[in-house]
């Protein structure tokens, strides 16, 4: 394989487009920093896939400094394809999965995720995606003490708050919409997922966080498809807790305030 084009980087890895030997084009992630392991990423893309149901890139090769993925063609999105993957995700969702968790170790950007299975979502998401961010962001002076204490009572009503339970779902776990690719051919594909067993009001909480395209129409599909429990739209800041906590560790304060709304619209819901 050779390298044809450098696409850009962080510093833990760096993007490339390459060819392989026959002249296939593909999408090249290359270790930057000792110690990334691409095996969990390249898991849950397999896993995703497996569902038939969202497009997912291939993975060509996993090794321990790079994951080549074949590449897409990226295109804008339509109504038409909007509509498809609203139905589509529903339909990866419902493939679900043996538990809550994962059997890799999970990932979002840069920090290392619990993917230990839990029994029910409530436990899941407190033991596993709430408390150790609100820990980390305490340890890096990003929070006060008056504000872990506000997250710890969230998560103290958790079980009354969370809503109908529901099977595990399969879903993606980091579904910004800087991870949903529209490409020229197959509508929507997902890529970096933080996939595992979770709840499915997870995924679509993140696609509002940061405003996905067309998304009414995303929404529309998905709930002809596979109707939500009474209440979801009531549910979304509680979904949203894990990503902004994890955009306060990364990046401070220009998410705090966003966070503390989030928590005290989850409090209202108690």
């Amino acid at each position: 394989m050779r390298i044809t084009a450098d696409l850009g980087r962080s510093h833990r890895w760096t993007l490339h487009c390459g060819e392989l030997p026959g002249g296939r084009q593909v999408f090249v992630k290359r270790a930057a920093d000792v110690g990334v392991d691409f095996a969990s990423e390249a898991a849950g893309l397999r896993w995703l896939g497996e569902a038939g149901a969202v497009a997912v890139p291939e993975v060509v090769e996993v090794g321990g400094d790079r994951l080549v993925l074949g590449w897409i063609e990226t295109g804008a999105p339509t109504d038409e394809a909007a509509e498809r993957f609203g139905r589509d995700l529903a339909r990866l969702h419902r493939a679900g999965a043996d538990g809550y968790g994962a059997p890799w170790p999970g990932w979002i950007a840069e920090l290392p995720m619990d993917n230990g299975p839990a029994a029910d979502w409530p436990t899941f998401y407190a033991e596993r995606r709430l408390l150790p961010f609100v820990r980390l962001a305490r340890d890096r002076g990003r929070l006060s003490d008056d504000e872990v204490r506000s997250i710890e009572s969230v998560i103290s009503v958790l079980p009354e708050i969370s809503g109908p339970p529901e099977m595990p779902s399969r879903i993606h776990g980091d579904l910004w919409s800087g991870n949903v690719l529209w490409s020229k051919d197959r509508g929507a594909v997902l890529i970096d997922p933080a996939a595992h067993g979770g709840h499915r009001e997870t995924d679509l909480a993140m696609l509002a966080l940061f405003g996905a395209p067309r998304l009414s129409r995303i929404m529309a599909a998905y709930r002809e498809e596979a109707p939500l429990a009474e209440g979801w739209r009531d549910r979304v800041p509680l979904h949203q807790l894990h990503p902004l906590l994890v955009h306060v560790c990364l990046f401070g304060e220009a998410y705090r305030s966003s966070l503390l709304e989030a928590v005290n619209r989850t409090l209202a819901l108690s």
